[in-house]
């Protein structure tokens, strides 16, 4: 009987896919979820709420809801003028130019490691892979499983993010966004792209490395299923949560699923909407952490960071170096008087 070392895992296997994919979306430019398929799938859904709801359903600039005709529910001309969504273009520019390098760094090293990692940990606690067959049901419980992983490293980071002081000053530059556009999924500082970059690799390799050991590295075509599934899903979300029209579940729904409007109250500066529905995806990590805020039928949102700071985040110059300008106040208000007593 022959014996192999190391088992390669579907991560790892993977990795070569992963990178040709990424490479592709960098000659693109384009992300899955602004392809014209998801954009035209939006405007459909939009006009069916329009229908459905005599003209209402969509906000203004204020984040109010308001009856419109169907050009200005689609386009309304507040928002697509508006310098927040002009703002969104060069910050979109400037993500995509440098999203491929973190997603290939990062997916194709942290992922392939954690996965192996997972992978000999598991077969030092418990020995040898079982080595079970590869079958369709396994497929989507490795689906699900790789979906509430990385919902979860999501919810994790994105927790963090509005906790910790240093990395809300990275993370304000998203907040600060005045009206929501589908490029505003986009409007991030530049340094935010391996955080999120990181989490998804972490997640993804270590569900990778369990199924890894589960099934001896014999479910690569899980790997890119699964992969390709949870872009479809939250590509199409990520589109609608940040496009101006409510795009409600059931509420029964939403207590397990995010739904697009659920990220509209994300996104206001109300204090009552403050640090809830971190999650990408589900509801079920706001539920246990207790951040998660189903919203009323049509009630208010308005976005940005408050009238107090918004002035100091508004053109894309401010956003690009505005967390520098927060850490330089951070450091000051913590050393400044000891340092200025030096100089005294």
């Amino acid at each position: 009987m022959q014996e192999t070392n190391e088992s390669i895992g579907p991560l790892t296997e993977a990795s070569e896919w992963l990178a040709n994919f990424i490479w592709q979306d960098l000659a693109s430019a384009v992300p899955h979820d602004l392809q014209w398929k998801i954009i035209l799938l939006t405007l459909v859904i939009a006009v069916g709420i329009f229908w459905v709801r005599g003209g209402r359903g969509s906000r203004g600039a204020d984040g109010r809801e308001r009856k419109a005709s169907l050009l200005q529910y689609l386009f309304p001309k507040d928002i697509y003028t508006h310098i927040s969504a002009r703002v969104d273009v060069g910050l979109y520019l400037l993500e995509r130019l440098l999203h491929p390098f973190w997603a290939v760094s990062l997916l194709a090293t942290v992922g392939p490691a954690t996965e192996q990692f997972t992978t000999e940990t598991l077969q030092f606690l418990l020995g040898a892979s079982p080595a079970l067959q590869s079958n369709l049901g396994w497929m989507l419980l490795y689906s699900l499983a790789l979906l509430l992983a990385h919902d979860f490293s999501f919810f994790l980071i994105h927790y963090s993010m509005h906790k910790i002081p240093a990395l809300w000053a990275l993370h304000k530059v998203h907040h600060s966004a005045e009206v929501l556009t589908p490029l505003t999924r986009y409007r991030e500082h530049f340094l935010v792209g391996p955080l999120w970059a990181s989490g998804a690799a972490i997640g993804y390799g270590f569900i990778a490395g369990i199924f890894s050991w589960l099934f001896n590295g014999g479910i690569t075509e899980a790997t890119i299923l699964s992969i390709g599934f949870f872009a479809l899903l939250f590509g199409f979300s990520g589109s609608f949560r940040h496009y101006h029209v409510q795009f409600r579940y059931p509420r029964w729904l939403e207590k397990w699923l995010q739904s697009p409007a659920m990220h509209h109250v994300h996104h206001s500066y109300l204090e009552k909407h403050w640090d809830t529905n971190m999650a990408a995806v589900t509801s079920i990590w706001d539920r246990m952490f207790g951040t998660l805020y189903i919203p009323e039928k049509d009630e208010p949102t308005p976005w940005g960071i408050g009238p107090d700071t918004q002035a100091d985040y508004r053109s894309f110059s401010q956003n690009v170096t505005g967390p520098f300008r927060d850490w330089y106040q951070m450091l000051r208000k913590r050393f400044g008087s000891a340092v200025g007593g030096a100089e005294q």
